[in-house]
């Protein structure tokens, strides 16, 4: 029997919940790498190429979550 101050476990998040996650971790990214293209820097400028690659997971992810997100 668990105790009052015991912290329970969460349930296991859903499908639609996993690709939401996904979804916000792909934005970020995406985000972070557009930020670090036009960087001052020049040792922290992405190649076009990996930022190509962080849309195309993002939009992936989008995908996912709509599937997730359809009624059965």
């Amino acid at each position: 029997m668990p105790t009052p101050n015991a912290p329970s476990t969460p349930p296991p998040p859903t499908p639609q919940e996993r690709a939401v996650q996904e979804v916000l971790t792909c934005f970020d990214a995406y985000v972070r790498i557009r930020a670090a293209r036009d960087s001052l820097l020049s040792a922290s400028r992405v190649p076009p190429r990996e930022e190509e690659r962080a849309f195309d997971d993002l939009q992936q992810a989008i995908s996912r979550l709509r599937t997730a997100s359809r009624p059965r």
